[in-house]
């Protein structure tokens, strides 16, 4: 099928690639010449595990085509996907100016019958003002065309994307058009053989669908989290607690894990913006809200263990740092807890010796060269002449280190630990000093 991407970000991206991976012809559209031309030189913008290969295999085949022609994108595509950003306006809610403005550029150029999808995160209600801008445009340039206008939510975690886009748990499809849904079905069908993964629906619940799913999943986390800072007022500890209600199959073991705050591109976005959202139609989301604030205190937990320790003073001490992106598998550092963690120690006058596998070159072009940052080559190379460490993401490869040698290293045998990745016994037995989120020895006081 010809399909088109307007959008080459990690969304459009790995949608594209995938398509093109099971034969469909796709062209993809972005404003940015410089990343197309790195794209067609086989350099890929973000790091997604698996994604390069097929970016490239594809490329080369002819399947996968990258362009800033936005005319021949349109005239190419019988389906086409608007996957470009929603960023946070300033009051919180997504910014559709991108949305619009491709759906702009879609009436201006289409001169057949065009099935118009919305694959980015977007509020309900957003396919409608897509369907008027569409319709205003082709009224204003005094041309005619059929089209539909078609919700099709991604559920991508960064880190498994790839894989996600093969396999995919559902595939939503929010249309009120027989002929787009047959389209889609057509579209999805090599990924779709296993057992029906196709849910339809009206457009506005596909909508709201996809900031749901997204906003349960960061309140199991921000819930998680608040019975992790109870049980340091107890004397609980949380992993107990964890393996104690995830055993129980109507919670389950996913997305119930405490640590020092979610991030990324997805959850704080989109949290906020069902927030401002349902602000928008007269009703207080209160639950949401405290998710997002939940989850905007928990990333002061570790700056807050360090002072405590320190009794308020890490004036001239070096930080040993494993972990930058916001989570494992990926060079994303959007909403990091790390941020955070470093921006806190840089005010307080520490020096951050830090290290990640993947976001080193993300942590150098957000905060350049600064003399109380050191990206080290390896996590080792962290330690060496380092007061304490921390850890704000759960590489696999920080599960099974050295604890001799972090002990040599450091000044202080000291431990804190972001994603409680180790068993405070464990620690103890090694002589390390261990501060984890919910556990032993970050307890503020008993009741």
């Amino acid at each position: 099928m010809k399909v088109t991407v307007f959008g080459i970000g990690y969304v459009g991206l790995v949608q594209a690639a995938v398509l093109a991976e099971v034969g469909h012809d796709v062209v993809c559209v972005d404003v940015d010449q410089n990343k197309v031309d790195n794209l067609k030189k086989g350099e890929i913008p973000i790091y997604e595990p698996g994604l390069t290969p097929l970016v490239k295999s594809n490329f080369d085949a002819g399947h996968l085509i990258f362009t800033t022609d936005a005319k021949a994108g349109v005239e190419h595509g019988e389906l086409i996907f608007i996957a470009v950003g929603t960023p946070p306006d300033e009051d919180g809610s997504a910014d559709l100016k991108y949305v619009l403005a491709v759906a702009e550029t879609i009436a201006t150029h289409m001169n057949n019958h065009k099935i118009i999808i919305n694959k980015s995160t977007v509020p309900v209600g957003t396919a409608d003002r897509v369907r008027a801008t569409v319709s205003g445009k082709l009224d204003a340039l005094s041309k005619t065309g059929e089209f539909d206008v078609v919700s099709n939510p991604e559920f991508l975690k960064e880190g498994a994307a790839v894989n996600d886009c093969m396999r995919p748990d559902r595939i939503i499809l929010g249309t009120d058009s027989e002929h787009a849904e047959k389209k889609l079905r057509e579209l999805y069908s090599p990924f779709n053989r296993n057992h029906d993964k196709v849910i339809t629906m009206d457009i506005r619940s596909a909508e709201l669908t996809k900031y749901a799913a997204n906003c349960m999943l960061a309140t199991k986390i921000s819930f998680m989290n608040e019975i992790a800072n109870l049980a340091e007022y107890f004397g609980a500890d949380i992993e107990h607690v964890r393996h104690g209600i995830g055993s129980d199959p109507r919670i389950g073991y996913q997305f119930i894990y405490p640590g020092c705050g979610y991030g990324g591109s997805c959850f704080p976005k989109d949290v906020q913006a069902l927030v401002r959202s349902a602000n928008s139609v007269g009703y207080k989301a209160r639950i949401l809200e405290s998710v997002e604030a939940v989850n905007y205190d928990q990333k002061e937990k570790l700056f807050e263990y360090i002072m405590r320790h320190f009794n308020n003073d890490v004036k001239g001490k070096t930080v040993a740092l494993w972990g930058l992106s916001f989570k494992p598998n990926t060079d994303d550092m959007r909403e990091a807890s790390s941020r955070v963690l470093m921006e806190r120690l840089w005010e307080a006058g520490a020096m951050v010796q830090a290290y990640d596998p993947e976001a080193m070159e993300e942590t150098q072009r957000l905060y350049g060269d600064r003399e109380d940052l050191r990206l080290m080559g390896t996590k080792e190379a962290t330690l060496n002449g380092a007061d304490f460490m921390a850890i704000c993401t759960e590489w696999q490869m920080f599960r099974a280190p050295d604890f001799e040698l972090i002990k040599t290293k450091l000044k202080e045998p000291l431990i804190f630990d972001g994603r409680n990745l180790f068993e405070p016994q464990r620690m103890a037995e090694y002589g390390l000093q261990y501060y984890a989120i919910g556990r032993g020895l970050s307890v503020k006081g008993k009741q």
